[in-house]
């Protein structure tokens, strides 16, 4: 559905029918769900002519969910296709859509009750004006077998499945429950993503500004830790600390684990007996023990360890 804020305004509706087809459109998709964190993720689509029809990019953020299991994310992809602008675009020029006829379909449904769906914005330069073209795809559109979508609405969720097709599944196609990268991904350099931090599309929402979206996704907290406080009376020759469980991380779990063992005739760490720690962050430290190696015919067999586990962020309270 397209509803409208134009620059320009008062003139558009003069220049119906003279006003060419844009050879490029932006799409900003605000998808939201009932099932999170996150609840919400925020695509730009930047589409172009080229010679052998159009160049897709897109750009995925989502906002951070717990700031330090879940912080916000970026994502890109691009794709060409053999299409067209006109032939994405369909029927009709967005330029030249009635005004009634996008207020209309925009209020079609104030009060309803929406617990998951799309807030679609469509940027197109129409003549030497720029117009931004509002659309809201209800849950009922997107999952009712005969939703009554209005003509406008139809045709952008039309026009966003073609791009969906070309680029790979949208936020709604992938897994609810994902488990959080150990080491963020380098975040993506382009023309757009510099566009985009710059502010350029900041005017695509009227809740949210991708560039700080942007700008939160470049600020990761810092990742959790493990290290070995103190070795009595002798330090491993081979340590590898301990992963910090998943668990531990969702349930805001740290502090010391101190284990005391005994050293073999060949260096391996046995009898272990643990005197502190919590039991899910103690089973992470037996697997990591098995794999250590004190120096071999140590004359005192005792040995104690400490190890702190960090998780170097702290959640705000609610």
């Amino acid at each position: 559905m397209f509803a409208v804020l134009v620059f320009g305004v008062q003139a558009l509706s003069q220049e119906r029918g003279t006003v060419p087809l844009p050879d490029a459109f932006v799409i900003g998709r605000h998808t939201f769900i009932d099932v999170g964190p996150p609840f919400d993720f925020f695509e730009l689509f930047v589409v172009r002519s080229n010679a052998s029809g159009s160049s897709i990019e897109k750009i995925l953020l989502a906002p951070p969910g717990n700031a330090c299991l879940q912080p916000a994310t970026v994502q890109t992809a691009s794709a060409f296709i053999q299409d067209s602008i006109p032939s994405l675009l369909g029927p009709g020029n967005p330029c030249t859509i009635p005004e009634k006829e996008l207020r209309r379909e925009l209020k079609r449904c104030k009060k309803c009750l929406v617990f998951s769906g799309e807030d679609i914005a469509m940027l197109v330069e129409c003549g030497a004006r720029a117009r931004i073209i509002r659309s809201e795809i209800l849950d009922k559109d997107l999952f009712d077998k005969n939703p009554n979508t209005p003509k406008h609405t139809s045709q952008t969720m039309q026009l966003l499945a073609r791009l969906d097709h070309a680029l790979g599944p949208g936020p709604l196609d992938k897994p609810i429950f994902q488990v959080p990268e150990e080491k963020p991904a380098k975040l993506p350099d382009s023309t757009e993503t510099q566009a985009l931090s710059s502010g350029k599309y900041d005017s695509l929402f009227t809740n949210t500004k991708l560039s700080d979206l942007y700008q939160a996704a470049r600020n990761h907290p810092p990742a959790p830790t493990v290290s070995l406080v103190a070795s009595a009376p002798i330090q491993p020759t081979t340590f590898i600390p301990p992963d910090y469980p998943q668990m531990a991380r969702i349930a805001n779990i740290e502090g010391d684990v101190v284990v005391r063992f005994e050293i073999s005739p060949t260096g391996a760490p046995t009898d272990l007996a643990f005197e502190s720690g919590h039991p899910i962050l103690r089973a992470a430290v037996n697997d990591a023990m098995t794999k250590w190696v004190f120096p071999a015919n140590t004359p005192d067999r005792h040995a104690k360890v400490t190890l702190a586990f960090k998780l170097n962020c702290s959640t705000p309270p609610r």
